[in-house]
């Protein structure tokens, strides 16, 4: 199966209602988008590990961009839907390599939520058109997820910051013109009090880019370490208030979280639909693999786990809409939707055979690119933890 023949997906058991005639046009967009120019280029993004710059400006063309922003910051003042739909059409074709809803849904947000009307004014615009991809770099080599153990230090100077420090596993990174970086400022009593979020230019002198990672997977994202060496930035690349970065934080992921859910419940869906598809064509024993006992009770199986997940996130989503969701529906989303991503990713393999494990077949990349959603956001053993502590 080509990139370019995307199967249908399985009819849902239980209809969707979360949408309207105009999120269904804004899905229309998205889906020709995603079909016309991401999907039949997946081995170029793969071989060069990020898309061409210029399908940023073409996403932000037809508002695909910080479409969740208020209008006179560039954006379109919707509702979160839109940013789901934009996830939703994503996976459906496979595609791993845009960074989109990173740049509109994350770096985005932290800038809408935290920053001064200044820096509103000079970067979402610009984010909403493509003029300018954004980076979050929080993760550093020999930290991790403990953000409290941050190195990347911001000095004062007068009226500047002098930063110096490096990050790791950036999405985006390798084609940012800024990033919205994690620092230690050092003025609190405890490590928590001592994080601060700045905004840095690409531009800066001393602020490099490593090349592309080399992942098992996500072979078309954009991912890079960043490296800091006396970049000097004015304090009023300062993003809300010195020493507020860990709260920022904090209040953050629980959207991020739910992206990955819902990233994870479209991904399972696609998955089970490009299976479906093969198994009905494919012959064993001079008839189709679908007609095998095993097979149809292992797409009984996920059809209806998949419909789970479905319902749970789709519940989610309502409650994001009334801000109302709470941390531990967040980690479940997370943690649940993923492990269970990854299972049918592997089920689904299995179905396809030999075939199966060639990357020629969207299966393949799946099993690739699905694993990696129960780590980043906060690896799911982390996710159990948040959750127990509500219990």
């Amino acid at each position: 199966m080509s990139a370019l023949n995307i199967p249908q997906l399985v009819a849902p058991m239980i209809p969707r209602t979360l949408f309207s005639a105009e999120h269904e046009q804004f899905r229309q967009t998205a889906r020709r988008f995603f079909e016309t120019e991401i999907a039949p280029h997946n081995e170029k993004w793969a071989a060069q590990q990020h898309l061409d710059r210029n399908l940023w400006n073409r996403a932000g063309e037809l508002g695909l961009l910080c479409c969740t922003m208020p209008e006179e910051y560039g954006g379109s003042g919707v509702d979160r839907l839109y940013s789901m739909i934009l996830m939703e059409e994503q996976a459906r074709v496979g595609d791993s390599a845009s960074g989109f809803s990173l740049h509109s849904d994350i770096v985005a947000n932290y800038i809408n939520n935290f920053g001064n009307e200044q820096q509103k004014q000079d970067w979402l615009p610009k984010m909403a058109t493509g003029e300018v991809v954004g980076a979050i770099a929080m993760t550093e080599p020999g930290t991790g997820s403990d953000l409290q153990a941050l190195r990347t230090t911001a000095v004062e100077d007068g009226d500047d910051y002098i930063i110096n420090g490096s990050k790791i596993f950036i999405t985006n990174g390798y084609l940012c013109d800024m990033a919205v970086v994690a620092v230690k400022t050092g003025k609190g009593e405890s490590e928590a009090q001592n994080v601060s979020l700045v905004i840095i230019e690409a531009s800066r002198a001393g602020f490099t880019k490593g090349k592309p990672l080399k992942k098992v997977g996500l072979h078309g994202q954009d991912t890079c370490e960043l490296f800091f060496d006396n970049v000097r930035i004015p304090k009023s690349n300062l993003l809300g208030m010195e020493g507020m970065g860990f709260i920022m934080l904090m209040k953050e992921l629980a959207w991020e979280r739910m992206m990955i859910g819902i990233i994870c419940a479209a991904g399972a869906e696609f998955a089970l639909a490009s299976t479906v598809e093969y198994v009905k064509q494919r012959k064993a024993f001079g008839k189709p693999v679908s007609a095998f006992q095993n097979t149809r009770f292992k797409l009984a199986e996920m059809r209806s786990e998949v419909q789970i997940a479905r319902t749970f996130v789709d519940q989610c989503m309502q409650l994001v809409l009334k801000n109302e969701l709470s941390i531990e529906a967040a980690c479940t989303a997370k943690y649940w939707v993923s492990d269970l991503a990854c299972k049918v990713v592997d089920e689904c393999l299995q179905l396809h055979g030999g075939y199966g494990y060639m990357m020629e077949y969207p299966i393949a990349r799946a099993y690739l690119d699905m694993r990696p959603n129960r780590i980043y956001g906060g690896t799911n053993e982390i996710m159990k933890e948040l959750i127990s502590r509500t219990i």
